[in-house]
C-alpha cells in the first residue's frame, strides 16, 4: 500500500479545513523550524466590511490619465515624453521572435534556459516599449506593431518559462495546450496584455474588435479561471506541509493575478471573490515572514519578495481607495528596510544566497516603499541606488506595472556617498548580522540553516568590505540553468561551503537541509560580536562536536576566532577565505590583500597553518559582471591534526610589525 499517496490528499483536505494551524503542528512534530506567525494582516485590515462595497469598479482606481487625455499625458511625462517615443520608434520595424519547440527542449538537454528566455523577453520588452510610446504620443503610429505583438503572444501555446514547465502534469518539456499553469512568465504577459486592453481598448476596437476579444479570452482562459479553480499551485500556500517554504513566488504571482482581475473583471461579486482569494494567499506569505523582516532569499530576490509584496499592497490600496492598507505595520516596514540596511556603499550590496553584489535594484521601487512606510533610510538609499544604476530605459524592464508607476511624480531624497552604515543591524530570527565601525569596516555575518530558500550551504560565513571595497566576499550566484534548482544544485561551486569563508572539517563540507544549522547564535551589542556554533551544519563524517565561529569588530580591526572540538581527526582542518583583488602570501603569518587602493592584512599563526592561493577564473557572465575575471580562494591548512583547538585571525588595514 502506498502510504504517501493516501496521506498526501488526506493532509490536503485537512489543511483546507484546519488551515495553517495544521502546518505549524506538523512542523513541530517533524522538528522542522518554521517562522510562521498567523498575523493575517490583510484579513484584519478588511475587517467585517464587505469587500464588495470597498472595491472601485470599472478601473476607476488607475492613477494615470486615460489614453485620449493628451494634456494629462504631456503633463505627466514632461521632458521624458520623447524618450519613450524614441524607444517605440526603434521598435517599429521589430521582427517578432519565434520561440521554437527546441528552445524549450534545450532546458532539458543542456540546462540552458536562456535559449528560450532571450527571444521571449525581447518580444515582451518590444511590446512594452511600443505600448508606452503610444501612450506618450497618442497618434496611433505604433498601433499596428502593438497589434502584431499582442497577436503573436496570444498565439503562443503557453506563456510559462521553460524553467517552470516542471509544474505541468504532462511529461516531457514542451508547453501543453491542455494545461494552464500560473507562474511569473504567465502572469507578466497576462498583466501586460491587460494594461494594453485597458488603455487602448477603443483604438484597437476601431481596427478590429477581434483583438480585444482575443486578449480577454486568453487572459480569462490562461489566468483568471485557473487561479479561481485550483488550490494546487504550491506558491498559493493553501496546502502548507512541514518544511514548505513560502517564498517570492507567492507575492510575485498574486500581484500579477490581482492586476489582471482588477483590469479585466467587471462583475463586482466575482471581483470581490478573486481579490479576497489573493488576500488570503498573500497573508500566508506575510505570516511566513520573520518579524525581523530579513529576506533569507538574498538581496536579488528582495525585489520579488518584499518588493512584489509592496506592488501588491499598492494595487490593493488603489483598488479600495486606501480602505485596505497595511503599510503602517512594523513587519512591512522591516521587510522594506532590509534592502536599505544591506546597502554597503558605492553600489555594493550584501549578497548572501542567490544574489550578486551589484544587483540593479529598482531605486523608484525602494523610494515608493520608503515613502509608504515612512522609512527615511529607504528613501536615502534609493537616491544612492539611482546614482549607481546601470544605464538604460526609464523604469523597470519587463514589468509594466513598475514602468507605469515610474511615470508618477516622485520626490527624490538627497543623499551622497560615502554612505554611512548603521553601527549594527541584528536580524534575530533570520540570524543575519551587520556591523560597522568608524574605520570603514562593514561586516555581514550569518547563522541560519541550509534549508533556506535559495540556500548556499554557508552557515557561519561572512562578508567584509572596507571603505565600500570588497575584501572577503561571497561569490554569489552564476547564470541560472537547470542545475541551479535541480538535484545538481550543490555541484555548483558557488553553492558550496568550501567556496565560502568557512572551515572544511575532516575533508567535509556543509550539507543541505533544515537540520544543518547554526546553534547558540548570539549577537553581543556591547562587544560588537557575532557568535555561532556551526557544527550541526556539517555531516556526521565531519566528526565535529563543536565549532564556534566568532566575529568581533573592534574600532580598527576584525578578529575571527574558531574554537572547535572533534571526536575524530582524520584530516587536517582547512580554513577557507574567498577574496577580491590581489592576494599575497609571501610573508609568513600575513596575507596581504589589495583592491581599489585599499590595502588589508590578515594575520594568522604560521606555526599552525600552511597557506596557499587558488585563482578562480570566472567564465560565467553573471559572475564576471560582478567581480571581473578572477577571484582568489585562500586555503589555510593546519599543519597537524588535533581533536580540539583554537584559531585566531585578525584583519586590519595596518601592516603587522615586521611585514
Amino acid at each position: 500500500m502506498n502510504t504517501k499517496r493516501i496521506l498526501k490528499p488526506a493532509y490536503s483536505v485537512l489543511s483546507k479545513i484546519v488551515g495553517p494551524q495544521l502546518y505549524r503542528l506538523a512542523s513541530r512534530i517533524a522538528n522542522i523550524p518554521s517562522p510562521y506567525t498567523q498575523r493575517d494582516l490583510l484579513k484584519k485590515a478588511a475587517g467585517k466590511t464587505s469587500l464588495k462595497s470597498l472595491l472601485k469598479m470599472n478601473r476607476d482606481w488607475v492613477p494615470l490619465p486615460p489614453y485620449p487625455d493628451r494634456a494629462g499625458w504631456d503633463k505627466l511625462l514632461g521632458s521624458r515624453k520623447q524618450i519613450y517615443i524614441n524607444l517605440g520608434i526603434n521598435r517599429i520595424g521589430y521582427e517578432w521572435k519565434v520561440i521554437k519547440a527546441t528552445d524549450y527542449m534545450e532546458y532539458v538537454r543542456s540546462g540552458n534556459q536562456q535559449t528560450m528566455e532571450t527571444p521571449y523577453n525581447e518580444n515582451i520588452i518590444a511590446l512594452e516599449q511600443l505600448f508606452l510610446a503610444e501612450l506618450a504620443e497618442g497618434k496611433g503610429r505604433f498601433t499596428d506593431q502593438i497589434i502584431n505583438g499582442v497577436m503573436h503572444l496570444c498565439e503562443m501555446t503557453s506563456w510559462a518559462l521553460s524553467a517552470h514547465l516542471w509544474m505541468q502534469k504532462a511529461p516531457g518539456h514542451l508547453p501543453n495546450h491542455k494545461e494552464h499553469i500560473i507562474e511569473m512568465g504567465t502572469g507578466n504577459v497576462a498583466s501586460l496584455l491587460s494594461w494594453i486592453h485597458h488603455f487602448l481598448r477603443e483604438p484597437l476596437n476601431q481596427t478590429n474588435p477581434i483583438i480585444t476579444e482575443r486578449i480577454r479570452h486568453e487572459v480569462q482562459t490562461r489566468v483568471l479561471k485557473p487561479y479561481m479553480h485550483t488550490d494546487n499551485f504550491f506558491w498559493m500556500a493553501f496546502n502548507l506541509t512541514p518544511g514548505m517554504i513560502v517564498n517570492n513566488w507567492n507575492p510575485w504571482n498574486n500581484f500579477y493575478m490581482l492586476q489582471c482581475f482588477l483590469l479585466m473583471e467587471n462583475n463586482r461579486r466575482h471581483l470581490a471573490k478573486a481579490v479576497l482569494r489573493t488576500m488570503t494567499s498573500v497573508d500566508r506569505f506575510i505570516n511566513y515572514a520573520p518579524d525581523d523582516g530579513a529576506c533569507e532569499e538574498g538581496i536579488f530576490y528582495w525585489q520579488y519578495a518584499a518588493g512584489k509584496l509592496f506592488d501588491y499592497l499598492t494595487l490593493l490600496h488603489y483598488a479600495t481607495g486606501g480602505a485596505i492598507s497595511i503599510f503602517e505595520q512594523p513587519v512591512i516596514k522591516q521587510m522594506g528596510e532590509f534592502v536599505a540596511k544591506s546597502y554597503i556603499g558605492n553600489g555594493w550590496m550584501v549578497n548572501f544566497a542567490d544574489s550578486t553584489p551589484r544587483e540593479n535594484i529598482d531605486a523608484d521601487l525602494v523610494e515608493r516603499f520608503g515613502n509608504a512606510t515612512g522609512s527615511t533610510i529607504m528613501t536615502e538609499v534609493a537616491s544612492l541606488l539611482r546614482k549607481h544604476a546601470k544605464p538604460g530605459a526609464p523604469g523597470h524592464v519587463t514589468d509594466i506595472f513598475r514602468r507605469l508607476q515610474s511615470l508618477l511624480p516622485l520626490s527624490h531624497s538627497p543623499a551622497s556617498e560615502p554612505h554611512v552604515n548603521q553601527p549594527y543591524t541584528w536580524y534575530s530570527q533570520t540570524e543575519i548580522c551587520y556591523l560597522s565601525n568608524n574605520a570603514g569596516f562593514f561586516l555581514a555575518t550569518k547563522g541560519g540553516h541550509n534549508g533556506e530558500s535559495h540556500n548556499h550551504n554557508d552557515v557561519g560565513s561572512f562578508i567584509l568590505f572596507i571603505n565600500a571595497t570588497p575584501v572577503f566576499i561571497d561569490p554569489g550566484v552564476g547564470t541560472y540553468n537547470r542545475k541551479t534548482f535541480g538535484d545538481e544544485r550543490y555541484s555548483n561551486w558557488t553553492m558550496q561551503s568550501s567556496h565560502h569563508n568557512l572551515p572544511v572539517i575532516n575533508g567535509a563540507q556543509q550539507q543541505v537541509g533544515f537540520k544543518h544549522r547554526a546553534t547558540n547564535v548570539r549577537f553581543n551589542r556591547p562587544e560588537m560580536s557575532f557568535t555561532a556554533d556551526i557544527a550541526q551544519a556539517y555531516p556526521p563524517h565531519a566528526h565535529v562536536n563543536k565549532w564556534i565561529r566568532k566575529y568581533k569588530l573592534t574600532p580598527n580591526s576584525l578578529i575571527i576566532t574558531d574554537t572547535f572540538q572533534l571526536n575524530r581527526a582524520r584530516q587536517p582542518n582547512r580554513i577557507i577565505f574567498m577574496t577580491y583583488g590581489k592576494a599575497d602570501i609571501s610573508q609568513a603569518g600575513t596575507i596581504s590583500l589589495s583592491a581599489n587602493g585599499v590595502e588589508t592584512f590578515m594575520t594568522y599563526d604560521s606555526n599552525t597553518f600552511t597557506p596557499e592561493i587558488e585563482t578562480l577564473q570566472l567564465d560565467d557572465p553573471r559572475l564576471r559582471n560582478a567581480w571581473g575575471s578572477t577571484l582568489h580562494r585562500i586555503i589555510l591548512t593546519a599543519r597537524t591534526t588535533t581533536l580540539h583547538g583554537h584559531y585566531t585571525f585578525m584583519v586590519s588595514t595596518t601592516p603587522p610589525t615586521g611585514a
